[in-house]
């Protein structure tokens, strides 16, 4: 692999990392001059790192509008947790129990989401309940299933950015403490099982927000600006 190579995958991945965090929200415009900036590399670089970002169906472009972090839709996330739960569950049903090693660095994983959830540290909660799964799938030493799944999960994360409230992101905590629980007694089978009811929570979460206030970014970009003297003294949105 040549320099400029390593160097747009490395810049790929710290995207990714981005909108795992929540800091790169959905439509967000990636600009190829200041990203090159940002990075201290060409925009042939970044050019390809974002060209990755694309193939890999995170990143859409456009020959006018330029280059931006996908919007997805609703149906779109239902997609993505279809897959997600192919993967994941087939994965769990076929593999063969995994040793002390992979277990300690699960369990430091989600010790580590506990701590975010407790210092109400939101970017590190959110990019390490979505990087749990990846690292399941390492534990098991699949590195070609892992890199599908980071895909998949910043798909689901960023549908769910305007959604996802602390109480939810705190029962998923509390899921995985179940999930690495099972797989220390080596009982795939209910390992599975929680996966399953694990991710269909998650999924019922975001539709149950979804329909519950389906206005919400809307409702938020119009809301008053305090600051504004013309808007602040203009009567308030009506609740929708």
């Amino acid at each position: 692999m040549t320099a400029a190579a390593k160097s747009s995958t490395q810049i790929a991945e710290r995207i990714t990392e981005a909108m795992l965090a929540r800091k790169l929200a959905p439509g967000t415009r990636l600009g190829e001059q200041q990203l090159a900036e940002l990075f201290g590399v060409s925009r042939t670089q970044i050019r390809e790192a974002l060209t990755r970002l694309v193939t890999r169906g995170i990143v859409t472009v456009s020959a006018r509008r330029g280059w931006y972090v996908i919007e997805p839709t609703p149906e779109d996330a239902r997609d993505a947790f279809e897959a997600r739960r192919v993967l994941e569950l087939g994965l769990l049903r076929h593999a063969r129990p995994i040793g002390a090693d992979a277990i300690r660095k699960l369990r430091q994983h989600v010790e580590r989401e506990q701590a975010a959830l407790e210092g109400d540290d939101v970017a590190t909660r959110s990019f390490l309940l979505g990087d749990f799964h990846v690292c399941l799938c390492e534990s098991f030493g699949n590195t070609l299933l892992a890199d599908t799944l980071r895909d998949l999960t910043t798909r689901t994360t960023l549908t769910a950015m305007q959604y996802q409230s602390s109480h939810h992101a705190r029962q998923s905590c509390a899921e995985h403490v179940g999930i690495v629980a099972a797989l220390e007694g080596g009982d795939l089978e209910l390992a599975e099982q929680l996966m399953h009811n694990h991710l269909c929570n998650v999924e019922a979460g975001l539709d149950q927000s979804l329909r519950s206030d389906s206005l919400s970014p809307l409702r938020q970009a119009l809301a008053p600006l305090s600051e504004n003297a013309d808007f602040a003294t203009s009567p308030p949105l009506k609740e929708f």
